[in-house]
């Protein structure tokens, strides 16, 4: 099962047919894939089901109705404790972007951290999860799916948005900043922080 993000409401891959649902159940082709991404976006539906008998072939599957893109971030701890935030989009969210040709999921991580804050001595400590969410980006429904890594670093110099990704502020956040920051954040990093 995966869980995949459209607004804020959950459209879920599954390869179980449950009858204790609230949501609508949509088959894996273009047509009913595009019709329960608009159900979403127009508020139709609180959430969508697509059904695939094989689970391990469904992911491989709706990525052939919807481009994937992938992604890597990071869950950016300092020596206080402290987490890594950047502000963008009116939302408080965590460093994050696309993968370049020829890098490795971790490089990728590390390299978008690095280059929207401006935080260097980078160290991967661990996988977190994959997350997934749909964008559109030219009129054309996406598929992000990001990578997330808990680092550490001994940083301690000044942090620097990145203006041109249109990030305005970067902030290192203690437990109950991260908690108010979270309250104005999207639901798939609530989920980093177990909040959702």
């Amino acid at each position: 099962m995966y869980k995949v993000f459209v607004n804020e409401l959950p459209l879920i891959l599954t390869n179980k047919l449950s009858d204790t649902t609230n949501g609508e159940y949509f088959s894996l082709k273009k047509e009913s894939v595009q019709e329960a991404i608009s159900s979403l976006k127009k508020g139709k539906l609180e959430e969508a089901f697509i059904y695939h008998p094989n689970g391990s072939e469904i992911l491989d599957k709706f990525t052939k109705e919807i481009p994937l893109v992938s992604a890597a971030g990071g869950v950016v701890t300092n020596k206080e404790g402290k987490v890594l935030f950047i502000y963008r989009n009116d939302k408080w969210d965590l460093p994050k972007g696309k993968l370049d040709k020829g890098e490795t999921i971790e490089e990728c991580a590390m390299r978008e951290v690095e280059e929207e804050t401006g935080v260097t001595g980078l160290k991967i400590d661990n996988y977190l999860q994959t997350t997934y969410h749909v964008f559109k980006h030219n009129g054309i429904n996406k598929l992000k799916q990001v990578h997330w890594y808990a680092m550490s670093t001994e940083f301690d110099g000044k942090l620097k948005p990145e203006k041109k990704e249109g990030i305005f502020k970067v902030k290192w956040k203690g437990p109950a900043k991260i908690k108010k920051a979270l309250q104005n954040s999207y639901i798939n990093i609530k989920i980093l922080f177990h909040e959702a």
